[in-house]
């Protein structure tokens, strides 16, 4: 791990400029420019809104609000999964031609997805306000609540990162489980409420996205304090996987160029 953060900071200004790169080559052809990154989290929230809020009748208090922290922190889980899986081989030129760690592509990624999603949670904060929703100081919490959701997910996608070189149905493969995932995560819908019992119990605990964003919304919203046994269980869970990624890469980074 050593190695790691010492290329970490070696090629920290590289990943800043890539991922500053990559979103203006987003939005470099779009009229609406850097507005999207607006619009499409909060269009998205309006269809979940109207279709499980009014069609389904979604009792949830403040769940515009709900809705919009959910979303937030699936986005990034959900772009940093799917992204993580053909990282080496889209960038093979690169990959092919210089010496790069190979996890350094995934934290410039994870830059432009962190960006992102501080601006959905700037929209989940506006609506919060407009909702009336009462702000307490535990809003901070977050904080750690996205640390640990950072770690899981950079952890989840340099061991995806890698299978990816050689294993080429393993988007396919992610993407159905990401599906899965999506409608047990609880974005549209409390998994406290609708699934009691021991079902509801384990989807919460053994689902890290479910659980983190539930602590997101018990901050945000609820104005409680975070669950500090169940943020270290899977803070812990997310170094060992960054630790395992992060050995399988350095073992075999030399032989990705052939690969590909």
């Amino acid at each position: 791990m050593k190695k790691f953060f010492k290329n970490i900071k070696k090629y920290y200004k590289y990943a800043v400029r890539s991922a500053k790169a990559e979103l203006k080559s987003e939005v470099a052809d779009s009229y609406l420019n850097w507005l999207w990154w607006v619009i499409e989290p909060f269009c998205f929230m309006l269809i979940y809104t109207f279709i499980f809020g009014y069609v389904f009748k979604n009792n949830e208090l403040y769940f515009a609000s709900f809705v919009m922290v959910g979303q937030a922190l699936w986005d990034f889980f959900n772009r940093m999964i799917t992204g993580s899986v053909k990282l080496i081989v889209n960038n093979r030129d690169l990959v092919t031609k210089v010496y790069i760690p190979k996890y350094i592509l995934l934290f410039s990624k994870s830059l432009t997805y962190l960006f992102k999603m501080a601006i959905s949670l700037g929209l989940a904060l506006g609506l919060m306000i407009f909702q009336h929703v009462p702000i307490t100081w535990h809003l901070i919490l977050i904080i750690p609540v996205i640390a640990v959701l950072y770690v899981i997910t950079f952890g989840i996608g340099m061991i995806l990162m890698h299978h990816g070189v050689t294993f080429n149905d393993l988007g396919n493969l992610t993407n159905i489980a990401l599906r899965m995932v999506f409608y047990l995560s609880g974005i549209f819908y409390n998994i406290r409420s609708r699934l009691k019992g021991k079902l509801g119990y384990l989807l919460l605990r053994a689902n890290p996205i479910a659980f983190l964003m539930d602590q997101a919304r018990q901050v945000a919203i609820s104005g409680n304090l975070v669950s500090i046994k169940g943020l270290a269980f899977w803070l812990v869970i997310g170094l060992i996987l960054c630790i395992y990624g992060v050995h399988v890469i350095h073992k075999y980074e030399n032989s990705y160029a052939k690969v590909i």
